[in-house]
């Protein structure tokens, strides 16, 4: 059997852990989860309920009768309220309403009557996954966790899929290892009492966007400052990105209003055109009591920075290793101020903003005004008067729009009027992916689309909810990262009590070719000075990239060399060594290497990240 090595930490931000039902036989499978340092908490009957690693900071239970509740991660419940919860607990079904009203970011496990009911975050920061081992069905926060258990290596043909730019859902969100079951972030899973039996249970469904602007802006920035206020509550010193865009602004200004002193970092972008640090320390001015530190922009890693150094120990797949060293460079710094948490503004672009793919909708409710906008965003983005018809008059149902991807794998990127007025991106390879990946790939496509149903009916809820999740399945990796390095991070936007408010907002105020982010100028006015809410421009940092492409290109050619995903017949090896030497070859610039990268240095991780115990 294998475990997760050293590096995992038990230091705050980085709680993991498998949840047993209340049987002797679960307590003897969770025996064998038990490591040096991990830590367990028991049922009544004293046999393992959670097993796992997490600082006392992270997790809050109570019991009461039959019934028994464990709130893993950020939240603000304390032990009294969560046992008179607990009271009252009847049936699990009732978790829905506590789920849906606490702050924070958190896993909420629960005991009642011999069953075990284990769900994360509606976002996808938090997951939940399940399998059976040795006859017991086991939960547990990682996938890895249970493959390892079972012994298994990776799926080629989950890879296959991973290798797609980008992967659609559902596939994005299935585990590496058949075996094991990832539970959809809206849904719980429900252990029986015969701790064999599994089944998923709905307990979030996105909010319907109808509330006027003005009446959610209240609404948007109470959840945001209950979540910035869930980590700086208890003081100390906390640290802030602050880049001078309105999402990682709007965060500081909040954490500056805490009980917490904030030291706030800006890192310049290499582009002269970046006016980053400008509008940071137009921000910083407005703070005399937060420490502010500008660091070298010279001096921070450039994009695909030590890809071939990374040994994070992950259970899928990122595109988050081609900034790693990025997002951590300057958190030991930080520390070393004495920061016990660092904030970001990440998720901002995600929550505050909205797909223009609403349009889609509002075009034909509301046509006057659906064109005069949309002419808005032709100017915009460029988007050709053809194509905007041609995506407007696009009604297929999503089932249709994967099937039909399944056949254009190998057609040129779609034009962006497809995708910003479409059901999202639709998925490519490219050509060092072998034709075995290909059928595999399109396989699961065709496979996904028998049965398939969008997030959401409308095409924009569905774009922002895919967007959503797609990120947090970055920024969690991210997170085991920065706890790992020493400094846990944390992204208040990506709460889910922030995103129900964000998208209750009706699309047509959310997203406007006429103004920038006006949910958040309008939640923020009267926290965040009106001079740094003006900004209407958010920078790229396409230089870092390009930069680094050349950069970088040795280590690119040596990740090719003796390739894990070449070994499985699933890329050509000599193609990617041969676009390593030319760095500046079409389409690179775009991105397209990234999904790639991720699964390689992902399988160069897993082989080096595992160690062998008796």
């Amino acid at each position: 059997m294998t475990e997760l090595h050293e590096s995992a930490g038990t230091g705050p931000g980085d709680a993991h852990f498998a949840v047993f039902a209340d049987r002797a036989d679960a307590a003897a499978v969770a025996r064998s989860f038990a490591r040096p340092g991990s830590r367990t908490l028991p049922h009544a009957s004293g046999r393992p309920w959670l097993v796992g690693r997490w600082h006392d900071d992270e997790v809050v239970t109570a019991r009461a009768g039959d019934a028994a509740l464990a709130v893993v991660g950020c939240c603000p419940v304390d032990a009294d309220e969560l046992r008179r919860r607990a009271a009252r607990l009847r049936d699990l079904a009732e978790l829905d309403a506590l789920a849906r009203s606490l702050p924070g970011s958190f896993h909420l496990v629960a005991a009642l009557d011999g069953r075990v009911r284990v769900q994360g975050t509606a976002s996808g920061l938090r997951l939940v996954f399940h399998a059976e081992i040795d006859g017991v069905r086991v939960a547990a926060s990682r996938a890895d966790t249970l493959a390892f258990a079972l012994g298994l290596e990776p799926d080629a043909g989950e890879l296959a899929v991973r290798l797609l730019w980008p992967a659609p859902y559902p596939l994005s969100e299935t585990s590496l290892w058949p075996a094991v079951t990832a539970v959809p972030p809206q849904d719980a899973v429900v252990v029986a009492a015969d701790g064999r039996t599994a089944r998923h249970t709905r307990w979030w469904t996105p909010p319907e966007p109808v509330r006027p602007l003005a009446e959610g802006a209240p609404l948007i920035r109470a959840a945001l400052e209950d979540a910035v206020d869930a980590r700086t509550r208890q003081g100390g010193v906390v640290s802030c990105d602050l880049s001078g865009g309105l999402d990682s602004t709007s965060v500081c200004f909040l954490a500056a209003r805490s009980p917490a002193r904030v030291v706030a970092g800006t890192w310049p972008g290499r582009d002269p055109a970046d006016t980053d640090l400008y509008w940071a320390e137009r921000a910083a001015g407005h703070l005399p009591q937060v420490e502010h530190v500008v660091w070298d922009a010279d001096a921070s890693p450039l994009v695909y920075d030590d890809l071939l150094g990374i040994d994070d120990l992950l259970d899928e797949p990122t595109i988050g290793v081609m900034d790693r060293s990025r997002v951590l460079h300057h958190l030991p710094a930080l520390a070393a101020r004495g920061s016990r948490l660092h904030l970001t503004g990440i998720g901002g672009d995600h929550v505050a903003w909205c797909s223009e793919a609403y349009y889609h909708r509002l075009v034909r409710a509301r046509p006057l005004f659906g064109l005069r906008q949309l002419r808005g965003f032709r100017a915009l983005w460029q988007w050709p008067l053809g194509g905007t018809i041609h995506a407007l008059a696009d009604s297929r149902p999503y089932r249709t729009w994967l099937a039909d991807a399944a056949d254009r794998l190998r057609d040129p990127a779609p034009p962006s009027v497809a995708t910003g007025l479409g059901w999202g991106r639709a998925p490519r390879l490219f050509g060092w992916v072998t034709a075995d990946a290909e059928r595999s790939a399109r396989r699961a496509l065709l496979d996904a689309a028998a049965t398939a149903e969008p997030l959401h009916p409308d095409r924009g809820m569905h774009a922002d909810l895919e967007q959503i999740r797609s990120t947090t399945r970055v920024i969690r990796q991210w997170d085991r990262m920065a706890a790992r390095a020493g400094l846990p991070m944390a992204s208040p936007f990506l709460d889910d009590r922030v995103i129900e408010a964000c998208l209750s907002v009706r699309p047509d105020e959310r997203v406007t070719p006429w103004r920038y982010k006006p949910v958040l100028t309008a939640a923020m006015s009267g926290v965040v000075p009106e001079a740094c809410l003006r900004r209407a421009t958010k920078a790229t940092a396409s230089m870092d990239a390009s930069d680094g492409l050349r950069e970088h290109r040795a280590d690119l050619l040596a990740l090719w060399e003796d390739s894990r995903l070449e070994q499985l017949g699933l890329v050509d090896g000599a193609e990617l060594r041969r676009l390593a030497l030319r760095p500046a070859s079409p389409g690179l610039s775009q991105a397209i290497l990234y999904s790639t990268i991720a699964a390689e240095v992902w399988l160069r991780g897993l082989s080096r990240g595992r160690t062998r115990i008796s």
